[in-house]
């Protein structure tokens, strides 16, 4: 592998990281609907806006979102919805593996 590389998969490695929070899926998932405050998005996920701010933070830095203010309020949208089939490609995953969990059981 050469530097080019390995400096690719570091950087895809930090989008994965920056996603990989329960907060944060919470987050990229309340925010398929369209665009959302800060203070709307902390109530989704149960947290306290200081916390959901550092969160989105990440997220921001990761350029999985996108933040606007209006008037005092801190707007978001999914600034790389695609996103969302990482997501659903873990989905898949976790079905895979209950599968695989479900035939094992049965075979017992």
């Amino acid at each position: 592998m050469n530097a080019e590389e390995k400096r690719l998969y570091k950087l895809k490695a930090n989008v994965i990281a920056a996603a990989g929070n329960p907060i944060r899926l919470a987050i990229i998932d309340f925010l398929k609907d369209g665009e959302q405050c800060v203070c709307d998005i902390a109530v989704h996920v149960d947290g306290q806006r200081s916390n959901v701010s550092r969160h989105l933070g990440v997220l921001l830095k990761a350029g999985i979102v996108e933040q606007r203010k209006d008037g005092l309020k801190m707007m978001y949208t999914l600034k790389t919805p695609c996103i969302l089939n990482f997501t659903k490609c873990v989905e898949g995953v976790l079905r895979e593996w209950a599968k695989d969990a479900a035939e094992l059981l049965n075979a017992l």
